[in-house]
């Protein structure tokens, strides 16, 4: 594995702000990229232990929407040692009393945040912008992405993974020609014609970014938007900022290796548990980028003799008396006697008191279905949607001998009893 040069100097930005809607109540009081993976590691643990590994020690972190739920996770940097006096660790939050309308206040699009960094950007003085999203499983060798980026002398690298055609419609779908030159994107095509997208890892020439971006916002002006609205127009990077990049003719391709897989709808988080269950996923395997995040302290985990962890995790502190068959258990995850948890995922301190059923659900933190309660149900086949998945919002309470159905919603706090 490569290392980069002292001499190279990259900015990272982790593009940690978005809602996270699609997530429904599982991202009423977090921000996504604070959502547990694996029982003991969040979203935003992947791209800042690859940026880690590389090593890229200027990292910012664009954070938006419950902030306060990253803030514990993120340490500082600390985790990726990059509690340091130069460079390190950049909180970047939405600011007033900053200039114009549109470098204020909340994004709208991964495009429209760096426009509202760009002065930032410029005075940072680096050779390489790495941009990332916080919602991916993965584990990338950057320094040689990044290296490649610079033999090309590209001005954008695409870092790009093939998915199936339906999965593709949510995504930038990428189009190459001869060797990695990209040649056009459809962003969320309505009949992809191609598996082959971007995976929101994207590498830029600072000065070339810099340039487009203030160019396109002047366009975006000219064909009449108000100057004084806080959007610029200019939207994720799909719909001007990567077309406009490609016409100039040096924007290339990069094939990530390895395991990537957006988890930002429940399908896919769930789907992603199973992945780590059946032994897909190798982003654990590399001993030279290790996924690294806060601590999660406590003791290990318990099965009791009547208990049974069957293709199955258990975090720290969890607690197994019943059975528990492909399923990820979070930390202090109580199991009781005679209770059942199947193909599903329990976020921190859920309790399932004995005789209860939780199939094809992701619980959320703090939770407790009570006893003989059943909560969503197993699937007929096995491809998951997200209308045939169970989720519960933290801190709810499911009474003795109720009923949640397969694909109910409950927000956070909710409390359901039996009929």
């Amino acid at each position: 594995m490569l290392t980069l040069p002292v001499a190279l100097r990259v900015l990272a930005i982790v593009q940690a702000g978005g809602q996270g809607s699609r997530m429904d109540v599982l991202t009423r009081e977090r921000a996504k990229p604070a959502l547990p993976f694996a029982s003991t590691h969040a979203l935003i643990d992947f791209p800042m232990s690859c940026l880690a590994a590389a090593p890229v020690t200027q990292v910012w972190v664009s954070v938006q929407y419950l902030s306060r739920s990253l803030d514990p996770l993120l340490s500082g940097g600390r985790p990726w040692d990059l509690d340091r006096t130069v460079d390190g660790f950049r909180r970047i939050v939405p600011e007033e009393g900053t200039g114009a309308a549109h470098d204020e206040g909340f994004s709208h699009g991964n495009a429209d945040a760096l426009f509202r960094v760009r002065d930032d950007i410029r005075d940072a003085a680096v050779d390489v912008v790495v941009v990332l999203s916080a919602d991916h499983i993965f584990s990338i060798d950057l320094a040689s992405v990044i290296a490649r980026h610079l033999e090309r002398e590209a001005e954008c690298t695409l870092v790009t993974a093939e998915v199936g055609v339906q999965d593709a419609r949510q995504k930038m779908v990428v189009h190459t020609g001869k060797g990695s030159l990209v040649t056009g994107v459809d962003d969320k095509p309505e009949k992809p014609t191609s598996g082959v997208v971007a995976t929101e890892i994207f590498l830029y020439q600072p000065e070339v970014l810099i340039s487009e971006l203030e160019r396109l916002r002047a366009t975006v002006l000219a064909e009449g938007e108000p100057d004084d609205t806080d959007d610029t127009g200019l939207g994720d990077f799909g719909e001007h900022l990567v077309p406009a990049l490609i016409k100039r003719g040096r924007t290339h391709a990069d094939p990530i290796e390895g395991y990537w897989r957006d988890v930002g709808r429940p399908h896919a988080y769930l789907q992603a548990h199973r992945d780590l269950l059946a032994g897909r996923i190798d982003v654990f395997d590399h001993p030279d980028r290790p996924v690294r995040g806060a601590a999660h302290p406590g003791p290990p985990a318990w099965v009791g003799t009547e208990g049974a962890l069957v293709d199955a995790m258990a975090g720290p502190g969890a607690r197994v008396r019943g059975r528990v068959e492909r399923s990820v258990l979070g930390p202090g995850v109580q199991v009781q006697p005679g209770a059942v948890v199947s193909d599903s995922v329990l976020l921190d301190d859920v309790v399932v008191e004995s005789g209860a059923q939780v199939r094809t659900a992701i619980v959320d933190r703090g939770t407790v279905v009570g006893r003989n309660a059943v909560v969503g149900e197993a699937l007929k086949g096995t491809r998951l949607s997200d209308d045939a998945i169970t989720l519960v919002g933290a801190d709810s309470r499911v009474g003795r001998g109720a009923v949640v159905p397969a694909g109910g919603r409950l927000e956070p706090g909710t409390s359901v009893e039996s009929a």
